[in-house]
């Protein structure tokens, strides 16, 4: 059929070119929904797997591997080393800037784990000696959700910054990096660290805080249905358009 040859031609080829790429583009942004629609399902899997298991109690530093745990209960007794206290920058709680309060929970064996204290304001609370106020003395208690690190901020975030020389530690970071501050506390650190549970009834900071999780599929099967469809509608709708081309004018069926 002469429309399907002109597709080729010299007048045509580069609009087929663009519209094998769009739909190229468009199945490819379909199977990248879905892969995120899989990646999804396993995290939702994995949250209720972690969240119904029995908590975890901790006294000292754990002898099995920790890091699949994510989101599980665990329990930890310990002493605060408020001399190791850190914060992550840029946090905010009802519009209000502030920063999460991070302390080492020394164990009985002598290692450690980081707890993620909670929210404080950033205002009184640019200098490291501003946290004294939030000192918790003697043996705590904490109850809360295995967290893991991360080495690398999320999309679009600021990489802690390397340390300038004469410099031993970071005290105002961007990430719970657990690897570099496992390097400036004087103890075995364990590779996770603690969310603990919010309490309503708090009045003071800092206010412990776990992030809200919606177990669903999300909206990524949708948005694949709709790149597949944009790929049907470019891949079979143009040599559609073009054969009602070729029909109304027949000056076009002289192929080039």
């Amino acid at each position: 059929m002469k429309f399907l040859r002109a597709l080729f031609t010299r007048k045509w080829i580069f609009t087929t070119i663009l519209v094998l790429v769009g739909t190229g583009v468009c199945v490819r942004l379909g199977i990248w929904q879905l892969d995120r629609l899989a990646e999804r399902r396993v995290f939702n899997q994995h949250y209720l797997e972690q969240s119904m298991t029995t908590p975890l109690v901790l006294s000292g530093y754990p002898k099995d591997d920790v890091t699949g745990m994510e989101y599980r209960q665990i329990t930890v007794t310990g002493t605060y080393d408020l001399k190791n206290n850190i914060v992550v920058r840029n946090q905010y709680r009802n519009g209000q800037s502030g920063y999460y309060l991070l302390t080492p929970l020394v164990m009985r064996d002598g290692s450690a784990i980081l707890v993620e204290r909670g929210w404080i304001p950033a205002e009184g609370n640019s200098m490291v000696a501003d946290w004294n106020k939030y000192d918790e003395q003697g043996s705590t208690l904490v109850g809360g959700i295995i967290r893991l690190g991360q080495t690398q901020p999320d999309a679009g975030g600021v990489p802690d910054p390397t340390l300038a020389v004469g410099e031993t530690r970071l005290d105002f970071w961007n990430t719970v990096n657990l690897d570099r501050i496992s390097r400036q506390v004087p103890y075995k650190l364990a590779p996770i660290y603690i969310q603990p549970n919010p309490d309503p009834s708090q009045k003071q900071p800092p206010y412990p805080f776990q992030p809200t999780i919606e177990i669903s599929d999300g909206p990524h099967l949708g948005y694949a249905m709709q790149w597949f469809i944009f790929a049907t509608i470019l891949f079979f709708g143009y040599p559609f358009f073009l054969r009602k081309q070729f029909s109304s004018k027949p000056e076009m069926q002289e192929i080039q």
